[in-house]
């Protein structure tokens, strides 16, 4: 293969190509390379692809890695080496700088127990919620805690996905919660996201007495705040729901 002579800048050939190759990502997803872009903006700037060495780039590594935690640092590693594949593939470069790389962390990442609550703190908050049904958040964290839903999804209910009669609830798109993301309704996170749960009677019957005694709204949201932005319960981002 001909060698490429022409320098390319390293921050322009990775926008360029987040915009060939990551066309139909996510917007949370397309919003992770961009923070890698603007990583790459920030450590190499204009520097050509050409001139970063693999010792040049466990430098950088390294250095990033001093405030995260390991998997962060895995992250910004995985999206950069897919450009670098191919930027390969393009001759733009002959060799892979980041093969072999060593990856650490300066941050120590949270234990799975730290992540979650406790099963006696779930019980403990069903039962609060269950006697203080008082605000549309408190319904969307007792049917969070007892559907296991993601965030998105539980935002994205309408009253037709309940199912009272079976006890079911139809899991089949999400709602658009932050600027980052698509706006009103959009898909699950893959096709195998889609799909019907059983729930339990109790759960089921305090919604159905909630869908009785409340009203509908245009877009028959069951989470709808009128007032908020994106027409969901903003309290919520106070409590760090993390999309699995």
């Amino acid at each position: 293969m001909t060698p490429h002579l022409k320098p390319e800048p390293f921050n322009e050939y990775f926008s360029d190509w987040l915009k060939l190759y990551k066309t139909s990502i996510s917007g949370n997803t397309m919003e992770r390379y961009l923070n890698t872009l603007e990583t790459i903006q920030d450590h190499f700037g204009s520097m050509p692809i050409q001139k970063i060495s693999k010792r040049t780039y466990q430098a950088f590594l390294n250095g990033y890695a001093r405030t995260r935690t390991k998997e962060t640092t895995r992250k910004l590693n995985s999206h950069i080496r897919s450009c670098v594949k191919d930027t390969i593939d393009e001759g733009v470069i002959s060799k892979d700088f980041t093969r072999g790389v060593v990856l650490s962390g300066g941050v120590q990442a949270k234990k799975a127990e730290d992540k979650h609550l406790s099963y006696f703190d779930s019980k403990r908050l069903l039962r609060e919620l269950k006697n203080n049904l008082a605000t549309t958040t408190h319904y969307l964290l007792l049917l969070g805690l007892t559907s296991g839903l993601r965030f998105a999804e539980l935002v994205g209910l309408t009253r037709k996905d309940f199912n009272f009669r079976k006890s079911e609830i139809s899991i089949n798109k999400t709602w658009g919660y932050t600027k980052k993301m698509h706006e009103g309704f959009g898909s699950t996170k893959n096709e195998q996201s889609n799909r019907v749960i059983k729930m339990d009677s109790a759960t089921m019957n305090i919604f159905k007495i909630w869908f009785d005694s409340s009203p509908d709204n245009i877009h028959r949201l069951v989470f709808f705040s009128p007032n908020s932005k994106y027409k969901d319960p903003e309290i919520i981002r106070t409590l760090e729901f993390v999309e699995a």
